[in-house]
């Protein structure tokens, strides 16, 4: 029970890796609001929906305070919303650019805007920002995405300076994972899914599980001396 007694918000929790997340959350004795602008696609004890679009400054400000009046504190948030738009740059509409700008970039800024200073009040909490291979190494056709991606690396090794101040406990890190078989991937050809596992060291694509596993060792006081760090689960692929 590794998170005995805390309280933890998901963002994008409704399915794929925020689901796996919080169900294991869960099961480690968090209680999860998981947040999504869509209705859970699972049932979990411990786990509750929360409409939440990400984009909407307010939105977010009234699951702050839904939060922190039901449960009087804040111990974990996991920033994992987030969308695609893919397309070469010379084919890239504003619109395309703006969508996955405020989802992946801004909407992590519009929530973490106000549990981070509650956190830093009541004296601690880990913040986890889900990034992606290709904030660290870009990809053709997501310039948008990759732009967010490491967008929200910067935020947070920036976040765990500011939120650590005057000596609050609060670590604030980014899992950057590989090509995960989530419900996205299971739409691409197989044959390009053969060669993205064989770009790894590990032979294979990972699953949502084990992001869940290396989110769940950055939420736990196991890791209490980690901060600013950007976890890489992406089974050797840029070796």
């Amino acid at each position: 029970m590794r998170l005995d007694g805390k309280v933890a918000i998901i963002t994008g929790g409704a399915r794929g890796l925020g689901a796996e997340m919080a169900k294991l959350f869960a099961l480690e004795g968090a209680k999860v609001i998981a947040a999504d602008m869509s209705d859970l696609s699972f049932e979990a004890e411990n786990v509750e929906g929360f409409k939440l679009n990400v984009t909407d400054v307010n939105s977010c400000s009234q699951l702050f305070e839904y939060a922190k009046e039901k449960y009087g504190r804040i111990d974990i948030l996991v920033n994992n919303a987030g969308i695609t738009r893919d397309a070469l740059t010379n084919k890239m509409t504003d619109e395309m650019w703006d969508l996955v700008i405020d989802v992946n970039l801004k909407g992590v800024f519009n929530l973490t805007k106000f549990v981070g200073p509650q956190m830093m009040e009541q004296g601690s909490g880990s913040i986890i920002n889900i990034s992606s291979i290709v904030g660290e190494y870009g990809n053709i056709g997501q310039a948008n995405y990759a732009a967010t991606k490491a967008g929200v690396i910067g935020l947070a090794k920036t976040w765990a300076k500011e939120f650590a101040r005057k000596g609050a406990a609060v670590r604030v890190n980014a899992i950057a994972p590989g090509y995960i078989m989530t419900d996205i991937l299971k739409t691409v050809p197989q044959d390009l899914l053969d060669k993205f596992a064989k770009q790894t060291m590990l032979g294979r694509l990972g699953q949502p599980e084990e992001i869940a596993k290396a989110a769940l060792f950055l939420a736990s006081d196991e890791a209490s001396y980690v901060t600013g760090h950007v976890l890489d689960v992406n089974g050797g692929m840029r070796l």
